[in-house]
C-alpha cells in the first residue's frame, strides 16, 4: 500500500516512512492513496476469529511492504500477550447500550491497543536497520504512560513526553513518572495540551533539528495507531449478538483520533450506522459537526483531562475527504485555520460530515450525574471520559445497536470518581506500587528553544 500526504498527494511513501515519520515533512497527515474494502462474505470471515487473529487479517495490508505475514503474526501474539483480557478488550452490557472496555492493557488506557504494537515495531525496525531514533510525544494523560511502556528499556530508542504540567490527574501523571528506564524522559510543560502538541508539531517542522536527532512520533496522528484502532470496532461489531439492527458507536475524543479508526473501518467496509463523536466543555469538534464551526477557544480545565484541546489533529484527515482529497483546499482550509482560528464548513460539507457523524458535549455536572447514575442502576463505574461517551446517546436519537467506547479505568481518576459517588477507585493490585514510588520529571517553560535543548542534552 502507498501512502501519500494531505498537503502533498504528489509524493507516494511506502508505511514504513510513514511510520518512522509520524507527521509528513510540509506538516500534513499520511492517508493511504486507495484502500481495500471487505465485501460481506469477506467480513463474514472474520465472525469467528479472536481479536488477535482480526487484527493480522485488518493489520496486514496497511503494512505489507514493512514485514511479513510471519513476523507481524509473531508481534501482534507478542504485543497483546499483556493484556489482562485473552481478547484484549471486553464487550459487557450496561443499560440499554454496550459498553466496550479499551482498558485492559498496562496503563489502564485504550492507547495501549495500538502503543503495545507501536513499540514492537519500532524494536523491529531498529534490529533491521542501523540507526537510533528518539521518539517525541505530547500527551494530554494517556498516550504518555502507553508510550512509556510501550518503549522503555529498548534497544537504540529515546522517548520524550511533553505533558502539561499539573493538568493531568496524578494517577497518569505517576504511570509517566515513576518509570526507571534509561531512556525515558518526562518534561512537564507550564502550559496546556495544545501548547504541547504545538512545540511537538514546531519540532518536527524544523527539519535540521527533527533530522539530527532522527525524531520519531507516537501522537494520534500516527496512522500506525489509526490501523491498530480500527482493530476493535471490527472485533466489538462480531460480538453484538443482534446485528440485523444499525451499530452506532460513540466516542469520547478530543484528537479525533479515536473515532477516525471508526470512520477508517467504515470505509473499509464494516457497516457503522454513525459514529457519535462525544466531547467535553472543551466542544470544538461538537460545534463543527453539528453547526459547522471550526472555531478555537480557550481551553478549559475540566475532570475529564484526556480531552482538554482545542485543536483536533486527525480532523485534518476528515477535511482531506471532505474536499474531494484535494492537496491544495487542504493547505487552504489548514491554514485559514491557523492564521484565523477558525473554518466555516459550508452547508455542503455539513451534510457530508453527518452522513457518517453525529456529535454530543457534556458539561461537569452533567459528566458527575452520569457517573452517579450509571453506578446507583447498574453497579459498575465509569471513568469520566466514558461518562461522556455513555451520556452522549441520552442526547442523540440512535436506535439499533449503541456501543460506548470505555477508554480509561476509573481508577485514572480518583478526584473525579470520588467526588461523583464518594469512592474510592482502586488501581489493579500489580500497578498500586507506583503510588509509593519516586517520580522523576523536569518542568520546563513554554519555549521551543528550551526544550530543544533539554532534548539535545540527553540523548
Amino acid at each position: 500500500m502507498n501512502y501519500i500526504s494531505t498537503r502533498n498527494s504528489l509524493k507516494s511513501l511506502k508505511f514504513k516512512d510513514v511510520f518512522i515519520k509520524g507527521l509528513a515533512d510540509e506538516g500534513g497527515l499520511f492517508v493511504p492513496k486507495s484502500l481495500h474494502k471487505y465485501s460481506p462474505d469477506e467480513l463474514f470471515e472474520f465472525k469467528s476469529l479472536e481479536y488477535k487473529e482480526i487484527a493480522k487479517k485488518i493489520i496486514y495490508p496497511f503494512i505489507g511492504d514493512f514485514m511479513s505475514q510471519k513476523d507481524l503474526s509473531k508481534i501482534i501474539d507478542k504485543s497483546y500477550s499483556v493484556f489482562r483480557k485473552k481478547n484484549v478488550v471486553d464487550l459487557v452490557k450496561v443499560g440499554d447500550r454496550s459498553v466496550l472496555e479499551l482498558f485492559h492493557g498496562p496503563t489502564l488506557a485504550f492507547k495501549d491497543v495500538a502503543m503495545q504494537l507501536l513499540g514492537n515495531f519500532y524494536e523491529y525496525y531498529l534490529n533491521n536497520e542501523n540507526e537510533k531514533i528518539n521518539i517525541v510525544v505530547a500527551t494530554s494523560g494517556d498516550t504518555g504512560a502507553a508510550a512509556i511502556d510501550a518503549i522503555k528499556g529498548k534497544n537504540n530508542i529515546n522517548i520524550f513526553v511533553l505533558h502539561p504540567n499539573n493538568r493531568i490527574s496524578s494517577v497518569q501523571r505517576k504511570l509517566m513518572t515513576t518509570s526507571k528506564e534509561k531512556n525515558v524522559f518526562n518534561i512537564a510543560i507550564e502550559g496546556n495540551f495544545d501548547d504541547c502538541q504545538n512545540l511537538v508539531k514546531a519540532m518536527f517542522a524544523d527539519k535540521s533539528f527533527s533530522d539530527d536527532i532522527k525524531m520519531s512520533g507516537v501522537n494520534s496522528i500516527n496512522w500506525a495507531r489509526i490501523i491498530a484502532q480500527s482493530v476493535y470496532y471490527f472485533y466489538s461489531y462480531f460480538l453484538i449478538e443482534n446485528n440485523e439492527e444499525p451499530i452506532n458507536f460513540s466516542v469520547p475524543t478530543g484528537n479525533f483520533g479515536d473515532v477516525y479508526a471508526g470512520y477508517l473501518a467504515k470505509k473499509i467496509g464494516l457497516p457503522i450506522n454513525k459514529l457519535l463523536v462525544a466531547t467535553n466543555q472543551n466542544d470544538i469538534l461538537h460545534r463543527a459537526i453539528s453547526k459547522g464551526d471550526y472555531y478555537i477557544e480557550n481551553v478549559l480545565e475540566t475532570i475529564s483531562p484526556s480531552m482538554d484541546i482545542q485543536i483536533a489533529s486527525n480532523f485534518e484527515r476528515l477535511i482531506y475527504d471532505l474536499n474531494d482529497c484535494s492537496d491544495k483546499k487542504t493547505i487552504d482550509v489548514m491554514k485559514s485555520i491557523k492564521e484565523k482560528g477558525q473554518y466555516i464548513f459550508n452547508k455542503e460539507s455539513l451534510d457530508k460530515i453527518n452522513i457518517d457523524f453525529l456529535s454530543s458535549k457534556m458539561n461537569e455536572d452533567e459528566i458527575l450525574k452520569t457517573i452517579k447514575d450509571v453506578y446507583k442502576k447498574f453497579d459498575i463505574i465509569l471513568d469520566p471520559h466514558t461518562a461522556i461517551g455513555y451520556g452522549a446517546f441520552d442526547k442523540v436519537n440512535l436506535k439499533g445497536n449503541n456501543v460506548v467506547l470505555a477508554t480509561a479505568h476509573p481508577c485514572k481518576f480518583p478526584d473525579a470518581i470520588k467526588k461523583a459517588i464518594n469512592f474510592n477507585a482502586q488501581l489493579p493490585d500489580e500497578l498500586e506500587f507506583i503510588l509509593n514510588e519516586k517520580e522523576k520529571y523536569d518542568i520546563i517553560e513554554n519555549d521551543l528553544n528550551r526544550i530543544k535543548k533539554h532534548i539535545k542534552e540527553r540523548i
